[in-house]
């Protein structure tokens, strides 16, 4: 039998995602019309033999949350759990805590997943090699240009076994080329290794961390405590993919991974993509939309939208590389693009809502989404416009890469602010 755990963080996380993450969870967060989490699940179900699959994380369990477990676990027959950390673990502190609760059955292996990361998750190609030559760790890897792979955990491999030999995470010079995914198979004896470094830390409790607090004897790094620590001894094994593979850490890498995932939908989702039928809206690439929007048939939609539960796109509107969130209203002949409209906002008459996109370099196919930051020189950044909850943009407007944080009624303009 098999498990899968997934990582997904606490609301201390996450500050780069904000505001969206003001309203709901970020692993809750829709990406090509579900929620990012359920790209996961999807994937972990299909995977023969899984029994159980656990999500550990440090947010409190909310209506929403709940919610979208009793939800999965109906659709995907499986059972589907949530385990609160008492205090945030890191990356490897709650596998160790919740150790009984994984082990519990005796599985084989288990996955571990980071909840923001999209991918195409190849884990029966994982639990292939696993099977093949079992090692205590297996991790997914995949490759970066030079320069990117200073934001990545960095691999140096045995070319011949895939053993790993060198782990660094986000080195300052450069290490190597593959990177780590955030996406693992562990055996059983993996947690032994986290054992000894809870040990360790019980003993020293007296090493300051980087951020200055005492860390408790609890917290654990996965990619500084164990990786790094156990590079060339055997342990450690990676799986290289070409598939697709992004972070998810900013609201434009969420846009990114919407549009890959609504390119991945071709293969394994069919029936969510929209098709242009007669009388409805013209419909170009890749586009969602959900079953209970009102979409006019003189709109045109895409490539790579997203149209949540409840929205309502007037005659006329224009909708490109955008996601559209649940409950939000685009009156006539809108034009939205590069956006993201927040949950039950209005866009008025003949307004446009404009960002800029930060799309990997196309001429290079082993670059990625770069680590976004809002500000340089005291200056917002061009980036993706995003509109908060329940905000109202009235008739005749221009919005141009700017944030406007929830409930802002606006009266004119912007272009390159925050609207506090």
């Amino acid at each position: 039998m098999l498990k899968a755990v997934i990582l997904i963080g606490g609301p201390q996380k996450g500050t780069r995602f904000r505001p969206l993450s003001f309203e709901v969870p970020k692993p809750l967060f829709p990406v090509a019309g579900v929620p990012m989490i359920q790209h996961h699940i999807e994937a972990c179900a299909q995977v023969p033999g899984m029994q159980e699959i656990l999500l550990i994380g440090f947010y409190q369990p909310d209506e929403p949350l709940t919610r979208f477990l009793e939800a999965a676990q109906q659709e995907f027959n499986l059972p589907i759990r949530y385990l609160q950390e008492f205090a945030p673990l890191g990356t490897g502190g709650g596998l160790y805590h919740f150790r009984d609760q994984i082990l519990a059955g005796s599985p084989e292996a288990f996955f571990v997943l980071n909840a923001d990361v999209c991918s195409d998750f190849p884990l029966s190609a994982m639990l292939d090699v696993h099977r093949h030559q079992p090692h205590p760790f297996l991790l997914l890897g995949t490759t970066a240009n030079r320069t990117q792979s200073l934001n990545y955990g960095c691999i140096v491999e045995n070319p011949q076994t895939h053993e790993v030999l060198h782990y660094v995470e986000k080195p300052s010079t450069f290490v190597s080329d593959i990177i780590n995914c955030g996406i693992y198979l562990f055996s059983p004896e993996a947690l032994k290794p986290l054992r000894d470094v809870f040990q360790r830390n019980q003993q020293d409790r007296q090493l300051e961390d980087s951020s200055g607090l005492w860390p408790g004897a609890g917290t654990i790094r996965l990619e500084q405590d164990v990786f790094s620590a156990l590079a060339g001894q055997g342990q450690i094994y990676v799986h290289l993919t070409d598939g697709i593979w992004s972070q998810i850490k900013s609201a434009g890498s969420a846009l990114y991974a919407s549009r890959l995932y609504l390119s991945q939908y071709q293969l394994t989702h069919p029936e969510r993509l929209a098709k242009h039928m007669p009388g409805g809206p013209r419909i170009r690439g890749n586009v969602y939309i959900h079953p209970t929007a009102k979409v006019a048939p003189s709109a045109v939609l895409g490539p790579n939208v997203s149209i949540g539960e409840g929205v309502t796109i007037g005659e006329g509107v224009r909708l490109r590389e955008s996601i559209v969130l649940h409950g939000a209203t685009l009156q006539e002949h809108t034009c939205v693009l590069h956006s993201i409209v927040g949950w039950g906002s209005t866009v008025g008459r003949w307004a446009r809502v404009e960002g800029t996109p930060n799309d990997p370099n196309p001429n290079d196919p082993r670059a990625h989404m770069d680590s976004e930051s809002l500000f340089k020189d005291g200056k917002l950044l061009p980036a993706i416009t995003i509109l908060g909850c329940r905000v109202r943009i009235p008739a005749e407007v221009l919005i141009l890469n700017s944030i406007v944080l929830p409930h802002k009624e606006l009266s004119r303009s912007f272009t390159n602010q925050i609207i506090l």
